[in-house]
């Protein structure tokens, strides 16, 4: 048994094993039934799923456990992250749950927990659920699952909630919009065919093992390919829970989170509407996004404070220093006078919102953003081991540092959900940074590599 069952984005493993084995799974659903049971009479808990195969028997086993410490669970059946999260800040839900792995493959899953002010739980009620768990997991405990009847009103107040914040028509505009076969499988679709678009959707078949196979945010080729062949005024690619989105222009051009919240700052500062700390005009982001970004943005006068990468710390800075915009560049964007998490469903009303407003595509709208070179380099490892204590990978890393001094950036970091090593490297010369970065990935994989082939880790541009 781990020490820790919540990382950077709620509890996440293999299904079925441990921490999301029926056990485990129950115990969660008993401390958050008895911590809910302190924080107001009849306490009921919103439940939402995915579409991995697994999501309904976690779901089961999270609601018998709120069961057996007297709370109601509401199921709203198959939904995305940010709908829960609207949906228990705005009705009487003194908690939420999404049984999600976001972006993972169908074998994960996960369990994201919000308040009833609809963010993640602070980290000390999770250390108190954490310890609570443990508590009942040394003691014993036996799975007692319930069966759950859908609530069918839940997800439709939500998509109400959406299409209130837009209100224009999408009459003319032809949009393809990738679901991959995950939460906004339905929603998706029935939200941009409300609002007057002719919609093209793709990847809206789930089967409960292909979440995010070769479609959605992290695979936007078939959907660059349908954009082109229909001639689309818009391409939109959503994960797994539809907590973020990439976009396609009409030229077949990727418009990433980078994108997003240059031409969404631009939009909100001639409004007037781009808040950040002493009136300065800012927007934050993560360690992970381009120079070109920050240097675009420092021409219109807006700042860029950089956090660690994960949503939940670009929220926290946000809340911080009070600004209305942040976002992550895989394509999490918080618009927080609407939103307490990153939503690609909202993300796209607000691109179109701009697009409309502005009379121009994509590609007009992002012409202002020229990207350094920059490489992503993920491997696979053993073990999560500090960089520092690598001989050969810390030293690799230094010469990359001097190498390129103030006209570049290195970031080396391990992922929050999965055992991976993430390598980036941006700068100016695109044979340098392509260099660094596959020297460093090779002194990784040599060190704590999970393979035995150090000449070819995986890459992602």
């Amino acid at each position: 048994m781990g020490k820790e069952l919540f990382g950077t984005d709620g509890i996440r493993g293999v299904a079925g094993e441990y921490p999301l084995d029926p056990p485990t799974t129950h115990a969660v659903g008993v401390a958050l039934g008895r911590l809910a049971r302190r924080l107001g009479p009849d306490p009921e808990v919103i439940i939402g799923i995915d579409t991995r195969e697994s999501g309904p028997w976690i779901a089961e086993h999270l609601a018998g456990g709120l069961a057996g410490a007297g709370v109601r669970a509401r199921f709203a059946g198959l939904i995305t992250t940010p709908g829960v999260a609207f949906l228990t800040r705005t009705d009487a839900f003194v908690a939420g749950l999404i049984v999600s792995a976001s972006h993972n493959p169908y074998q994960d899953n996960g369990i994201k927990i919000f308040g009833h002010s609809g963010y993640k739980l602070p980290d000390e009620q999770e250390h108190e659920l954490e310890a609570e768990i443990f508590n009942l997991l040394e003691r014993g405990i036996e799975p007692a699952p319930i069966t759950l009847e859908e609530d069918p009103g839940l997800d439709l107040r939500y998509l109400d909630f959406l299409a209130s914040t837009f209100p224009h028509s999408l009459e003319g505009l032809r949009i393809v919009v990738d679901c991959a076969n995950g939460a906004a499988t339905k929603l998706g679709p029935a939200l941009l065919a409300r609002l007057g678009a002719r919609i093209e959707a793709i990847h809206c078949s789930p089967d409960g093992r292909n979440i995010n196979l070769n479609c959605g945010a992290l695979d936007v080729e078939s959907l660059r390919e349908v954009v082109r062949t229909h001639g689309a005024d818009l391409g939109v690619a959503l994960d797994g829970d539809a907590d973020r989105a990439i976009f396609i222009s009409p030229r077949g051009e990727v418009v990433d989170g980078d994108g997003v919240m240059l031409l969404a700052a631009r939009y909100l500062l001639e409004r007037g509407e781009l808040n950040g700390p002493e009136g300065r005009p800012t927007v934050v982001s993560t360690v992970m996004s381009n120079l070109g970004l920050e240097k675009a943005l420092a021409r219109d006068g807006i700042s860029m404070p950089r956090t660690a990468v994960g949503d939940k710390y670009v929220l926290e800075e946000m809340q911080r220093i009070g600004a209305v915009l942040g976002g992550e560049q895989s394509g999490h964007l918080i618009f927080h006078n609407y939103a307490t998490t990153g939503d690609g469903l909202l993300t796209t009303l607000r691109v179109l919102e701009v697009m409309l407003a502005a009379r121009s595509g994509l590609d007009e709208l992002t012409a202002g953003l020229v990207r350094y070179p920059q490489r992503l380099v993920n491997i696979r490892v053993r073990e999560k081991r500090p960089f520092e204590a690598l001989p050969e990978v810390a030293d690799e890393i230094q010469a990359a540092e001097d190498a390129f001094r103030d006209a570049g950036r290195i970031l080396v970091r391990y992922s929050g959900t999965e055992l991976l090593a993430r390598v980036m490297v941006e700068g100016a010369d695109g044979d340098r940074v392509e260099e660094h970065a596959r020297r460093i990935a090779a002194a990784i994989e040599r060190a704590i590599g999970a393979t035995s082939n150090a000449a070819s880790p995986s890459t992602t541009s």
